[in-house]
């Protein structure tokens, strides 16, 4: 029986990686995933957000009571 092995690339490095036994999964190594993670707590990466509106839906403006 013929197993076929999966390959992804590897988020930061974009090295084809196997998720089979790879406990750094999805990343190829500790080296990759700690990359990744010092980038998000240095905020490298961010989420785009939608600005506000003031006068968006459900904004009245006013206190209810």
């Amino acid at each position: 029986m013929l197993i076929a092995m999966t390959l992804r690339p590897c988020p930061t490095c974009r090295i084809p990686t196997s998720w089979e036994g790879n406990a750094f999964k999805p990343f190829c190594s500790e080296r990759c995933q700690t990359q990744d993670l010092g980038a998000w707590a240095s905020e490298s990466y961010r989420v785009p957000e939608k600005p506000q509106e003031e006068d968006g839906e459900g904004w009245s403006g006013e206190l209810e009571g």
